[in-house]
């Protein structure tokens, strides 16, 4: 694997990527002295982009003290990098018209805002806002310090629920790109709702907790034996994988109802987790008709209308 050669311009993300995870050799992300005569072994390196802060990636522990890479945290960076190569033609689109804000549902410890702060936002020309929602005060305290720490003005910490985000005052009215990633209990939901209500450019969702529509499918179920699909949920096992996939079908229908264009792909590196499905939806406004027709008369089929606000 060749030496990566410093330089002064950002790296794009998926050579990034490349350049991190194909060689299974150890390996460190800090500078270090490398043998160029002939008559001395020539050490394989990798290292930090001349623009990263080798600081942040210790205090995410993402690297040790001593700059090296340990397995668990090359997984978890792998997830990271593969998530941001997706947001960044999108952040840079914003970009392209002015000032952009980022709002991150169930921030927690803020890998995902950090890095994207890190990568992409402070080398562009044009302004930007990234602002974390956690209702852990713990957490939100921690990424405060460590945004002051590393002088990351651009970055704001809230403490709330997702549900209280759409009125913080601390929020500005017009946000482009919503993400939620992992986001706990209904927070996923929330945060589609509040992109809506925000009218966001875009949303970049890796969803959880789709607890709340299998336990809907277990109070209809007797009901709904009459009808021979319900065999696709009748068994225990069968009602929960059911209802994570039909929860997030009715998610893309729901926001397609409101006039975005919804991909659905898997996120690489997840592979321990079921919960790898990734929805990214763009604004095209276009009608909505059809996609709400769908999605009623889904929730209507299978038993879920008490649950049609939800999705609404």
């Amino acid at each position: 694997m060749p030496k990566v050669r410093r330089r002064a311009t950002s790296l794009a993300i998926s050579e990034l990527i490349v350049i991190i995870f194909t060689s299974s050799k150890p390996y460190s992300l800090v500078d270090s002295a490398c043998a160029s005569q002939k008559d001395k072994p020539v050490t394989e390196k990798y290292d930090v982009l001349p623009t990263q802060s080798v600081e942040l990636l210790k205090e995410l522990h993402i690297l040790t003290r001593d700059g090296k890479l340990n397995q668990d945290s090359r997984r978890k960076l792998k997830q990271v990098f593969h998530l941001v190569q997706f947001i960044e033609p999108l952040m840079r689109e914003c970009l392209e018209k002015g000032h952009m804000t980022l709002v991150d549902h169930g921030a927690g410890k803020s890998y995902l805002g950090f890095l994207l702060n890190d990568l992409f936002c402070k080398l562009q020309k044009n302004p930007s806002q990234i602002i974390g929602i956690d209702s852990r005060s713990d957490l939100v305290k921690k990424s405060q310090d460590l945004a002051q720490k590393l002088n990351f003005k651009n970055m704001v910490f809230i403490d709330c629920l997702s549900s209280e985000a759409q009125k913080h005052p601390a929020i500005p009215q017009e946000v482009d790109i919503v993400t939620a990633l992992h986001a706990c209990n209904t927070a996923s939901d929330d945060a589609i709702r509040f992109g809506l209500e925000k009218k966001a450019k875009f949303m970049v969702l890796v969803p959880c907790c789709q607890a709340e529509v299998a336990a809907a499918l277990r109070q209809t179920k007797g009901h709904q034996l009459k009808n021979e699909l319900s065999e696709i949920w009748r068994r225990p096992l069968h009602t929960r994988e059911f209802g994570s996939h039909i929860t997030n079908v009715l998610r893309c229908l729901q926001l397609e109802s409101h006039g975005y264009e919804v991909t659905v792909t898997e996120l690489i590196g997840w592979e321990h987790s079921m919960k790898n499905e990734l929805i990214i939806a763009s604004y095209r406004g276009s009608s909505g008709t059809s996609a709400a027709r769908r999605k009623d008369r889904i929730l209507e089929e299978i038993g879920l209308t008490a649950l049609a606000a939800r999705f609404a």
